[in-house]
């Protein structure tokens, strides 16, 4: 063990460091101009030095090390990052404006931020042979039905056999029962289709069925297609006892349209009359939710004469479903055009 008298001298020594070091730090605190005393402690005294070396860092030389670190942290990418943010900011005003359409430098500068772009009109959006043949129809303007009809054979904008369709808005409700409008219509020249028939029946009536020229005829056999979803018929006729057995079926013919139905014409106990009248162009029309019913009377290249007949044909039919709980006009607006043709308003000729 060390002794008391060296023990004393290595405190000595410490102490007489301490001092050297806390004069030495005086000095350079009085050299900075720093208001400190020899009552202050070191780490008081280190504390001030630093702090006035800081701030004796010009702002200049802190700007360029902070860009420094800014360049440093991005790298390569800082630039495209930046052109990434732009061009989110640009897509966002756009978005804002009511435009998706990424636009050159003229066009931004003649749109201004919160305005919205020109539309342009939807007679200019469509094709060039359909403006033209819109050309020849006056859109204010109220055609008689035969008018309608002629102008719509000349209005055809496409190269094949397209059918011509009337258009009626009814003043009936499509939520009542007794306004729900569904019935058939036998077209007196027929619809220009070829209608595949098939004949759910009995074996005695199979004869009569084919000899009117179904295309498909069973009974047995006729489940056992279906069971397959085999679906090669346009026009299902049934008679009325052999409906209970397409129960089972109602999920695959409904939606489809082809299950049989006594409105259209398809339950029928003479099978051999329905299947004439469906192949001679009966044809069923029903409104839709918007109380419009739609209907194609035939195709361009029957002519007007012709389309004039099918077109009586189905007004007259049409007049008869008017319910008689209906209160006001019956018929609203009517229009005629071809498949991808413009529309053509018809005088009204049911009130």
């Amino acid at each position: 063990m060390l002794g008391d008298g060296t023990t004393i001298a290595c405190t000595t020594e410490r102490i007489s460091l301490i001092m050297a070091k806390k004069a030495e730090l005086l000095e350079k605190a009085k050299e900075l101009g720093l208001e400190v005393t020899d009552k202050n402690t070191i780490a008081e005294i280190e504390s001030a030095i630093k702090g006035a070396d800081q701030s004796a860092e010009t702002p200049a030389d802190t700007e360029e090390v902070s860009e420094e670190k800014t360049a440093a942290k991005a790298g390569k990418r800082s630039e495209k990052a930046q052109k990434e943010v732009a061009e989110k900011m640009e897509k966002e005003a756009r978005k804002e404006a009511g435009d998706t359409t990424p636009q050159s430098d003229d066009a931004k500068a003649t749109v201004k931020k919160g305005e919205a772009p020109k539309v342009r009109p939807r007679i200019e959006r469509r094709g060039k042979n359909y403006r033209k043949v819109a050309e020849l129809v006056d859109r204010n303007k109220m055609y008689s039905l035969k008018e309608a009809l002629d102008l719509a054979v000349q209005t055809n904008p496409v190269k094949f056999d397209a059918s011509v369709e009337v258009h009626v808005r009814l003043g009936v409700d499509p939520r009542q029962a007794d306004q729900n409008i569904r019935a058939t219509v036998a077209l007196p020249n027929g619809t220009g289709k070829t209608v595949r028939v098939a004949v759910f029946a009995p074996e005695d009536l199979h004869a009569d069925a084919k000899k009117a020229g179904a295309d498909v005829v069973g009974d047995e056999e006729f489940l056992k297609q279906l069971d397959k979803e085999e679906l090669n018929f346009d026009i299902l006729v049934a008679t009325p006892q052999y409906m209970p057995k397409l129960g089972k079926y109602a999920r695959l013919l409904g939606p489809r349209g082809l299950m049989p139905n006594p409105k259209s014409g398809t339950v029928a106990t003479d099978v051999a009359k329905a299947v004439t009248e469906a192949k001679a162009g009966r044809v069923e029309y029903r409104v839709d939710k918007q109380a419009i019913v739609h209907i194609a009377i035939g195709k361009v290249s029957f002519g007007a004469d012709k389309l004039l007949v099918n077109a009586n044909a189905f007004f007259e039919s049409l007049k008869a479903q008017k319910p008689s709980s209906l209160k006001g006009n019956y018929i609203n607006t009517t229009s005629v055009s071809t498949t991808m043709g413009p529309g053509i308003k018809v005088e009204s000729s049911i009130s």
